[in-house]
C-alpha cells in the first residue's frame, strides 16, 4: 500500500539484528500500534511502521476488540476464531460491527505519529471465502452494499475501504506531502 513512495520498504525478516518482541498489553490499538513502532525503531535506528488492529462486535459490547486475535485464546486459529466468533451470535438479532485499525509511524528523534481508519459492517451467518481468501475475521465480515465478506474480495478491493487500507492511505497522504 505504500508502493510508489521514494522509500525503501524492509521488513522485520530482513534485518540483520535478532527480532523485536514488542508486546500488544495497552488496552487501546493507538498504544499498541505505537509501542510496536517504537521498539522496531528503537533497535533498527530506522523509520518504522506498525498497526494494531481488531474487530468490534456491537452485541458482544465491543469485544472482541483490542484482543481480537487472543480472544478465544492464545493458540486459536483464524478459523477457530471464527467459528467461535459465529456461535456467540447464532441468536443474535443484530449482527453489526466494526473492523478498526491504527497506524503508527515511528522516527528516532521525532515524535511518532498515528493514522486510523475504521469499516461498518455486519457479520456473517458461515464463513465465506473466495478470491481474496483474506486472513483473520475476514471471511465472516460483510462490507459493502454487494454483501460480500472481506475474503471474498481481492487484495485491491480491500485495501481501498478496509480499516487497515483507509489508515495506510493516511499515512501515505502524510508522507507524499513531507518535504524531501
Amino acid at each position: 500500500m505504500l508502493v510508489g513512495l521514494d522509500l525503501e520498504l524492509v521488513s522485520p525478516d530482513q534485518l540483520a539484528q535478532g527480532p523485536v518482541e514488542p508486546g500488544e498489553g495497552a488496552e487501546a490499538y493507538r498504544e499498541n500500534a505505537i509501542a510496536k513502532a517504537e521498539a522496531y525503531a528503537a533497535a533498527t535506528g530506522l523509520a518504522t511502521v506498525a498497526d494494531d488492529s481488531g474487530l468490534e462486535v456491537d452485541a458482544l459490547g465491543g469485544a472482541p476488540g483490542v484482543r481480537s486475535r487472543r480472544y478465544f485464546g492464545d493458540d486459536a486459529s483464524a478459523e477457530t476464531r471464527n467459528d467461535k466468533l459465529l456461535a456467540l451470535l447464532e441468536d443474535a438479532p443484530q449482527r453489526t460491527a466494526r473492523f478498526v485499525c491504527v497506524v503508527a509511524l515511528a522516527r528516532p528523534g521525532v515524535p511518532t505519529e498515528a493514522f486510523d481508519g475504521a469499516v461498518r459492517g455486519e457479520i456473517a451467518t458461515a464463513p465465506r471465502i473466495g478470491v481474496g481468501e483474506g486472513f483473520g475475521y475476514d471471511p465472516v465480515f460483510i462490507v459493502g452494499g454487494d454483501g460480500r465478506t472481506m475474503a471474498e474480495m481481492s487484495a485491491e478491493e480491500k485495501d481501498a475501504i478496509s480499516h487497515r487500507g483507509l489508515a495506510v492511505a493516511k499515512l501515505r497522504a502524510h508522507l507524499a506531502a513531507e518535504p524531501r
